[in-house]
């Protein structure tokens, strides 16, 4: 009666999507207040943008991965 409802993979893709585009953008958000104080260590900036990076590479695997194959 009551079964366990299971979402679609392509779905669950999109959310962890969703996930990993909101921690870019707080990652960005936070780089750009660390370098507007001045006082920020370099190393924790460099940091910041390779996991920026990172995040970057596994949105744009996921996105390939929702995005329908359409041949033109």
């Amino acid at each position: 009666m009551n079964a366990p409802t299971e979402m679609d993979p392509i779905e669950v893709k999109r959310v962890r999507l969703q996930v990993l585009m909101r921690e870019h953008r707080d990652l960005d958000d936070a780089i750009s207040a660390l370098e507007a104080t001045g006082t920020a260590d370099p190393f924790t900036i460099r940091r910041l943008k390779k996991q920026k990076l990172s995040l970057k590479d596994k949105i744009a695997v996921l996105e390939d991965a929702v995005t329908p194959d359409i041949i033109a």
